[in-house]
């Protein structure tokens, strides 16, 4: 299996892993608050990726690549879990999981301004029309109730394509499960403080979905989807790998509609048939 197969590989189990952390935040949101989720789930990955460190005896990151790990976990350890934890307080996991559409888009602008990457034309109208197919999409299910939830959505792609691009060009020298695992250690001693003090008064009421999804945002898609995702990344280009995102929202909507009892039409099966056709054309045009 050469480099490139690989990492779309890797790139697909991560974007099936993050396919459930909208509809996990959901459950989680609506007993925990929103920034305690936030620091809580970094709290909780950060010390596991203390005890992996330790485990494979990693050595620490240069000094250099301090500040590209600072972006990361403004990104995707605080950013994108904060922003669309509140997001969930305006709209619903559906709604947001259409937004994440626009991630390969991000990302790819992102690959391109700090990864150094250069896809060809074809490749941006690919990616292009695959992200008009997802706001096609949105806005003929009328999703569009919250300008609030919107906003916040909008501002948590734009931080993750960061991070996301910013973690992959770091671990072509650091390696992916090296590069969360960093991040998450770097930011741990505010998370933990954090955790603290945002704490609920009691834990006596809250139900059990909303304890798993704390475990699920943990463990999955704080730590073990970003052991894949940046490996995908960095072996089979973060523009190109990126386009796999264009399928996330329609793991996430039928996750959803089996948890949440959210409805998936006809409608969202032939745009994933469409989205489909983009992320394959997008795979042959991005190197």
């Amino acid at each position: 299996m050469d480099r490139a197969a690989g990492g779309w590989i890797s790139g697909f189990i991560g974007v099936v892993i993050f396919s459930g952390s909208l509809v996990a935040t959901r459950m989680a949101v609506m007993q925990f608050e929103p920034v305690f989720l936030t620091v809580a789930r970094a709290a909780i990955a950060g010390m596991l990726a203390v005890c992996l460190l330790l485990a494979f005896r990693q050595k620490r990151p240069l000094r250099g690549d301090l500040l590209s790990l600072l972006i990361v976990a403004c990104g995707v350890v605080v950013g994108f879990p904060l922003l669309t934890a509140l997001a969930l307080q305006h709209v619903t996991s559906a709604h947001s999981i259409v937004f994440v559409g626009l991630l390969p888009s991000s990302t790819a602008i992102f690959g391109v301004l700090r990864g150094g990457e250069r896809p060809k034309p074809a490749f941006w109208l690919f990616s292009a029309l695959g992200s008009v197919l997802m706001a096609g999409f949105a806005f003929a299910q009328g999703l569009t109730a919250s300008p609030v939830g919107d906003a916040l959505m909008l501002a948590a792609i734009v931080v993750c394509g960061l991070g996301y691009a910013e973690g992959a060009r770091l671990s072509r020298t650091l390696g992916g499960w090296q590069v969360i695992s960093w991040a998450l250690v770097l930011s741990l001693p505010v998370m933990i403080a954090l955790s603290i003090v945002y704490r609920p008064a009691s834990f006596s009421g809250i139900a059990l979905p909303a304890w798993l999804g704390l475990g699920y945002v943990s463990l999955f898609s704080m730590l073990i989807g970003f052991i894949f995702w940046y490996r995908g990344l960095a072996l089979g280009g973060i523009a190109a790998v990126g386009q796999l995102q264009l399928l996330q929202p329609f793991f996430g909507l039928a996750l959803a509609a089996a948890l949440l009892h959210e409805p998936v039409t006809w409608m969202m099966l032939a745009v994933t048939v469409a989205v489909v056709f983009c992320v394959a054309g997008s795979r042959k045009f991005a190197g």
